[in-house]
Order: structure tokens, then C-alpha cells, then sequence
């Protein structure tokens, strides 16, 4: 029997730094529908900071650990937005994407939230899709000098004990 390599758990303000970093390795250097210009104009460096701090601070993260650092994590801010949904490239394709994203939803649903919703990525857009999330919208966001495509996608959640 193998054991499961990842520890999935709320994250707090120590993690901050860790999940900048996550965000960094996975958009410079998982696969990609960017270009080099795009990813750089998206993270040009891991974010940090104060205003990263309060970011995070107004959120619920779900972090998966794997032996010595956080692999992923996920976010549900206000009103059932998915803000943050990043992988770093070594445990892409794990099954983490719908652990998280199962933990984000049972949250939301405690919280009252009926619809969670997502700017994705066009690399995360396949992976809401198989999780039940619908195209919304499509459109191109200007990041620095970058225009880079993504779609908003929702999903209606069930109330607790029906589905």
C-alpha cells in the first residue's frame, strides 16, 4: 500500500511567503499556453509583501505539504470567488486540483455561498471544466504590456445533503 505523499490544511499567515513562491514556480515554469513575455508579465517574481499579506489575510486557503514545502494551494474569497489555484509543476496531474477544490467547496457551502466562480487560467480552464465549472466568459486581460486570455467559469453548489 502506498502512502500519501501530501498533507492538505488550512493555511495561515506563515505560509504567505511559501504561497508566493507556489504561484511563481507554477506560472514560470509548469506547462503553458504563455508565452515567456506573458508569464513574466503575470510573475516576474514570487509575490511578497504587505499588500500580498492582505490578499491572503481576507481568504481561505486549502495548502498541500509535500516533504519540505507546500506544493499547491487554493483560495475562496468573498462571495465564493476561487482567487488563487496553482500547482507547482512536479505534483501537477496528482489529483490535488480536486482535493482542494472538494475542501473549497465544503467551505463554501458552510458559509451559505450557493455559486462559486473563477477567472481561469487557460491551463486551469480544463480542470474547473471537469469539476463541474461552466464557461461564463471569455476575455483578454491586459498585465503590464501583456494581454493574456482567460475565461470566467462558474459553478451552483448544492445545498448540504442534496446531489
Amino acid at each position: 500500500m502506498r502512502m500519501d505523499p501530501f498533507t492538505i490544511r488550512w493555511a495561515g499567515p506563515a505560509d504567505h511567503e511559501a504561497l508566493g513562491e507556489v504561484v511563481f514556480d507554477a506560472v514560470r515554469n509548469g506547462r503553458s499556453f504563455y508565452d515567456e513575455a506573458q508569464r513574466k508579465a503575470w510573475a516576474a517574481a514570487p509575490p511578497k509583501g504587505e499588500a500580498w499579506d492582505a490578499r491572503l489575510g481576507a481568504q481561505e486557503i486549502v495548502a498541500v505539504e509535500a516533504p519540505g514545502r507546500i506544493v499547491g494551494f487554493m483560495s475562496l474569497a468573498g462571495h465564493g470567488y476561487v482567487d488563487f489555484a496553482y500547482i507547482r509543476p512536479e505534483a501537477q496531474g496528482s489529483g490535488l486540483f480536486a482535493r482542494m477544490l472538494a475542501m473549497i467547496e465544503g467551505r463554501a457551502r458552510a458559509k451559505g455561498e450557493t455559486r462559486l466562480w473563477v477567472h481561469a487560467s487557460l491551463m486551469a480552464e480544463p480542470a474547473f471544466a471537469a469539476h463541474g465549472f461552466a464557461l461564463v466568459l471569455r476575455e483578454r486581460v491586459t498585465i503590464g504590456d501583456q494581454l493574456l486570455d482567460r475565461c470566467e467559469m462558474e459553478k451552483y453548489l448544492d445545498p448540504p445533503g442534496v446531489g
